[in-house]
């Protein structure tokens, strides 16, 4: 594919036969990845500076209280993670379909599941909290603490959920930067408070907490802003078309069936790291290391994987199959790029980052064992994390969800028979074994995918 229109495309164009916004180009889709993947580079940095300062208290039990609470908090508002996916595809396709209604609609859709889900986990946190802490080790000083955290920053559960639906929205439209700029000011704003109110007021894991609390709220007033078009619309508020009955069941639909795969997807990590556990504590330090890469790798695939959503969402709801395939061949051709450098930079410099990340010799050692399968990862996952896009965009929610399920199985078949005779070799290649076979199931379902674009 070409980096710019073709003769033909710009041809058609100047005739008025094609617009402009149905003409994919590299430009276009790195304008929307760029801002994203600068945005997942902030994320780890808030976290580092959420230990560095209650570091600075000088006692242990409050950096295990915000990491075990951030943690218990991450899972339950993870589980909302839906609600972003679920939007992309169905704003991007109402976009496509020029229906500037439902895209208004939509908006209060997400944002009434969104505070309407952070309502109900703060109306039942206090089993929320007595489920998650009944299965934590920390001990009693650490769990204390993180209550205190958790029963601060549960307040802006609404905020951050509804934002899922916002950021969904504005992807949908290929407003990347807005994303971009939210999360900026949500970390900078977060880190400001997290001295003020830790160092210069000694409010300490508290202080944390209510600078979370504050950011997340002011995120979402940030949000609502810049999606402030959608109010000049009547249809935001045209309560028989927000209501329609109709598109309530598709959009939960797609929701649930995105909730599900999502749901396996993280059984099949939480089973990775219990088994890695039961081989002993260097082997699980140093899982627990090399799970970073593909943290690393998803973070820089995430882009490319939106621009997917974006692009292929608006072109299957205008009908547009060859400007889908377009769509999906150009985003899926800069994830492989991307993919490629990661495990070239893997195989370079993955020593010098596993020492970065684990100071003891014996989990260096360990890891450096492991390190293939790291270098393999980007690119036996690759297809599926793009694959994974595409579908979202395209809201073939139920093929996601089947495959991921087929995958599952296979991911489980795999661990029955490699562990027992590889050990932490075979927990490894069982992962990348489930990493390919869904690029593949959910390969075999894109003909179908693209036979619905007309």
């Amino acid at each position: 594919m070409s980096a710019e229109p073709t003769a033909a495309e710009l041809r058609a164009i100047a005739r008025g036969t094609v617009d402009p916004k149905d003409v994919i180009t590299h430009k276009r889709v790195l304008n929307i990845a760029l801002p994203i993947v600068l945005s997942n580079a902030t994320v780890p940095i808030l976290g580092l500076v959420d230990t560095g300062v209650v570091g600075q208290i000088g006692l242990a039990a409050p950096i295990g209280a915000v990491g075990l609470g951030a943690i218990v908090l991450s899972w339950f508002y993870w589980m909302f993670g839906f609600l972003r996916m679920g939007t992309v595809g169905l704003t991007a396709q109402a976009v496509g379909d020029g229906d500037d209604g439902e895209v208004a609609a939509l908006l209060t859709r997400a944002l009434m599941i969104g505070l309407g889900a952070g309502a109900v986990l703060i109306a039942v946190q206090t089993f929320l909290f007595w489920a998650a802490f009944a299965v934590s080790p920390a001990s009693a000083e650490v769990e204390g603490l993180a209550r205190q955290y958790v029963s601060i920053r549960i307040w802006s559960a609404p905020a951050a959920i509804a934002l899922y639906g916002i950021t969904g929205w504005l992807i949908a439209q290929e407003r990347t930067r807005a994303v971009l700029v939210i999360q900026l000011w949500m970390n900078g704003l977060n880190i400001l408070l997290d001295l003020w109110f830790v160092l210069g007021l000694d409010w300490g894991v508290s202080g944390v907490a209510i600078a979370s609390l504050i950011a997340e709220w002011s995120g979402l007033a940030l949000g609502l802003w810049f999606c402030r078009e959608a109010f000049n619309v009547p249809a935001w508020r045209d309560w028989v078309q927000v209501f329609d009955r109709g598109r309530w069941v598709n959009m939960m639909s797609v929701n649930a069936d995105i909730m599900i795969r999502s749901l396996l997807l993280e059984a099949m990590f939480v089973s990775f790291l219990f088994l890695g556990s039961g081989l002993g504590d260097v082997r699980l330090a140093a899982n627990q290391v090399l799970l970073q890469f593909l943290m690393i790798t998803a973070y820089a695939l995430d882009g490319f994987a939106f621009s997917a959503e974006a692009l292929v969402g608006r072109a299957m709801g205008a009908g547009q199959r060859m400007v889908l395939r377009r769509s999906a061949l150009l985003t899926s051709g800069w994830g492989l790029l991307s993919c490629t450098a990661m495990t070239l930079a893997f195989a370079f410099a993955g020593g010098a980052i596993i020492d970065l990340m684990a100071k003891s010799p014996e989990v260096q050692q360990a890891a450096r064992v492991y390190l293939p399968y790291m270098i393999a990862a980007p690119l036996a996952g690759w297809a599926a994390w793009m694959l994974d896009g595409i579908f979202i965009g395209a809201t073939r929610s139920r093929d996601m969800r089947n495959m991921m399920a087929l995958s599952f199985v296979i991911y489980l078949v795999a661990l029955a028979l490699l562990v027992p005779t590889l050990g932490n070799h075979g927990l490894w290649l069982a992962l990348l074994i489930s990493f390919v076979a869904r690029g593949l199931t959910l390969g075999v379902r894109y003909p179908a995918l693209e036979r619905a674009a007309g």
